[in-house]
């Protein structure tokens, strides 16, 4: 039975995701800092860990990971999924503390997380695993005032090629799955204030369909891997912004 530990797994596609691969027969360490709606995601079942954490505080996230390999043996993936959306603006409308928010989560703790996986996986027997990181299209072209949140899904790109490198000795895999306008608590927040200022709604696609996509790389045999992969609403303007 494969094993997967899933940050920002309470709400959105790291929900989604986790409910898909628990759906599959995964083993699933289900991170988050509410730990009583992981509690209620995991239903009791023995497959479903709640690993009440932030993923900003590293030593939460070994303790999580070491409570996760206690229970079943080791940790076959990652899917590094939490983050944030500070309110948006340009450099010098911004507070200052949104930046330090966004490096805090978006940044450090994807890399908080990437660290721990790494190190068990290199650890474990047989070596190697898997660390799937959520980037986002803003990894590669911005939304308007979008500066923290855009900037962090820049460095997650560079993390996850580095990753992709570096994990090469030890049989560890990285990837990053760009998506654009899943269906969630976020994006909806968007699409109410694009109408509120009389913008067009932003096209959409089921949540479903993004997580997927992250069993698609997860599932990928150890002799291959999906380094990039996009999966956004057929109709988002993606291709031609600018």
């Amino acid at each position: 039975m494969k094993t997967i530990l899933i940050t920002g797994a309470s709400s959105g596609i790291g929900r989604a995701t986790a409910e898909l691969f628990l759906e599959q027969g995964w083993c699933v360490g289900l991170v988050a800092r509410r730990g009583e709606m992981l509690e209620d995601m995991a239903g009791g079942l023995e497959t479903a860990s709640p690993l009440p954490a932030d993923v900003t505080d590293l030593a939460q996230m070994e303790a999580a990971v070491a409570a996760m390999v206690a229970t079943w043996g080791r940790l076959d993936a990652v899917f590094n999924n939490a983050g944030i959306f500070t309110p948006q603006g340009t450099i010098d409308e911004i507070d200052p503390e949104d930046w330090h928010r966004s490096l805090a989560v978006n940044l450090t703790g994807m890399f908080n997380t990437a660290r721990v996986a790494f190190a068990q996986m290199r650890a474990q027997e047989p070596q190697g695993g898997r660390i799937i990181n959520n980037g986002s299209l803003s990894a590669h072209n911005p939304r308007e005032g979008s500066i923290c949140y855009t900037t962090t899904k820049h460095g997650v790109t560079g993390l996850t090629k580095t990753l992709a490198l570096d994990g090469r000795p030890f049989g560890i895999a990285a990837g990053q799955i760009d998506i654009g306008n899943a269906r969630t608590e976020l994006v909806d927040k968007l699409n109410a204030r694009m109408e509120a200022e009389g913008k067009p709604l932003m096209p959409m696609m089921d949540v479903a369909d993004a997580a997927r996509s992250v069993l698609h790389m997860a599932n990928m045999p150890a002799s291959a891997n999906v380094l990039f992969q996009t999966v956004m609403a057929t109709n988002m303007p993606y291709v031609g912004r600018g």
